[in-house]
């Protein structure tokens, strides 16, 4: 059923009026603004429907924890164990496929088309070979689950749910590494339309399978498992159907020579996928750090920071969005080696997404009470208590969304540079070494409980974003010093 619906929608974006927006100096040539106004322009461009794509992945996620409420508590509790050993898993195989993106724009920015194509076959394969690692991992870790401490009734659960979620992988990943490559063509529309349109599949396809409409088995947390694993394939074959008949795309083409794996490319995309999907490890680590903190404090402490975690991060999926823009962006100018415009578009970047997160920041800070409202009712003696206390956690997150926005974009401008190392180093140390310890510290040595955790997740992101941007700085400067340097010695080599 959801290719039914994928299908005409996308006949849709293959009509040749929708333009790609290739090289850099496009909108250059059609007006004389200023540069910096230019790349905000285009980095909003690409931004927006990126941002609309990472909001309609994340309702999928909720309509899966919505569904697994109707079937029991039981179900909620495994399943939400289940999928939070999934979204480990995937957010890491997610990293290492973001580099797909990144190593296509520095070539499409280059004009090595025959590179962007053999790319994004190599990202193909390692979304397939990622994908086939954590489903066998998936399938494997209850062990693991009770190692760690967890009931065994919720292992069970948990176990299955991911009989039949890890299929979704292929599906997942390869579709990423689409996005990567349609992103990177500066073309993000489809992307958005798919994960939309997939979006409303998947809560049709669950409600579908837990109520037994149409005469459908009632399949439980497999049921929930298997939709998301249908959905996801099909929006891999939309976009991969879209790509196929788009005249946007010809030039590229992807099919052919695909079952021929290149693995020089297929290196340089691990190379820099790793530590991409290491730093993404390493900070969904620290936030499940903050979240055994106020488990250890009581019900009432988690539940207020989940809820308060789950507002913040519907406003992360912004500059999560921007970040990705600006790798494109400054991916396209370093590949086409123009280094002044690319630190231009990081700087650009930076600050238009410090000026967006104030504005969450004062939304956070004047309205808490209605953004809580809208998970629970304040009325209602036994929540009460969550209530106030997820109000007092989104005033230190007026402070936090701004260190944590700026971290992510600043990070996605390094690695428009080709650079992922850099961004892991300063992840580790100041996720791990500044913000784990000062969140227990806090929270435990000076009695600041609930509080004292997100204070210190404030300061290990406040780290982050200073020395993520002062990096960049210092990382084009270089480049820039390094490129003088070489133009002055063929300059008197020609003398």
């Amino acid at each position: 059923m959801p290719m039914i619906v994928f299908i005409p929608l996308l006949k849709t974006l293959n009509a040749p009026r929708i333009k790609p927006f290739n090289a850099p100096t496009e909108i250059e040539q059609m007006t004389k603004q200023h540069p910096a106004r230019i790349e905000l322009k285009a980095i909003m461009r690409l931004a927006g429907p990126l941002i609309a794509s990472q909001l309609a992945h994340m309702l999928m996620v909720l309509t899966d924890t919505l569904m697994m409420a109707r079937l029991s508590p039981e179900a909620l509790a495994g399943g939400s164990l289940g999928a939070a050993s999934y979204s480990f898993v995937s957010i890491f195989c997610l990293g290492v496929i973001a580099a797909v993106g990144t190593l296509v724009s520095i070539r499409q920015g280059a004009g090595d088309i025959e590179g962007a194509t053999r790319l994004t076959q190599a990202g193909i394969w390692l979304a397939w070979a990622l994908a086939l690692g954590g489903a066998i991992m998936l399938w494997n870790i209850k062990p693991v689950l009770l190692l760690f401490g967890q009931t065994p009734s919720n292992v069970e659960m948990a176990g299955q749910f991911l009989m039949l979620l890890p299929l979704a992988l292929p599906g997942y990943m390869t579709f990423m590494a689409l996005r990567g490559f349609t992103s990177a063509m500066g073309r993000p529309m489809p992307v958005m339309v798919i994960s939309v349109i997939g979006t409303v599949a998947n809560f049709l396809l669950n409600y579908a399978l837990i109520t037994g409409m149409f005469g459908l088995p009632k399949l439980g947390l497999m049921g929930i498992g298997l939709v998301t694993a249908i959905v996801a394939t099909c929006m891999a074959l939309g976009l991969a159907w879209h790509i196929h008949r788009h005249p946007a795309y010809d030039a590229y083409p992807i099919r052919k020579g695909l079952s021929r794996l290149n693995m020089t490319y297929l290196r340089e995309l691990w190379r820099l996928g790793l530590p991409i999907g290491g730093t993404y490890a390493v900070e969904v680590g620290l936030f499940a750090f903050a979240a055994l903190c106020m488990g250890t404090m009581g019900s009432t402490q988690l539940a207020a920071h989940q809820i308060a975690l789950q507002i913040v991060s519907t406003a992360f999926m912004v500059p999560a969005g921007m970040s990705y823009a600006i790798t494109m962006r400054i991916g396209q100018h370093y590949g086409g080696g123009d280094l002044q415009r690319a630190r231009l578009a990081g700087r650009v970047g930076i600050g238009a997404g410090a000026v967006v997160m104030l504005g969450f920041s004062v939304v956070f800070w004047f309205w808490p009470k209605e953004l809580v409202g809208l998970f629970l009712d304040y009325n209602d003696p036994a929540f009460r208590p969550v209530f106030e206390l997820a109000v007092s956690l989104l005033a230190v997150a007026a402070w936090f969304e701004l260190f944590d926005g700026a971290q992510t974009i600043a990070m996605g401008a390094i690695r428009g540079l080709k650079d992922a190392k850099t961004t892991f180093l300063v992840g580790l140390f100041c996720y791990w070494a500044i913000g784990a310890p000062m969140a227990w510290m806090l929270a435990f040595t000076f009695g600041w409980g609930p509080a004292g955790v997100w204070w210190g997740l404030a300061m290990g992101l406040a780290c982050a974003a200073i020395s993520l941007s002062l990096a960049f700085e210092w990382k084009v400067r270089r480049m820039l010093k390094r490129e003088r340097k070489a133009a002055k010695t063929a300059g008197l080599e020609a003398a």
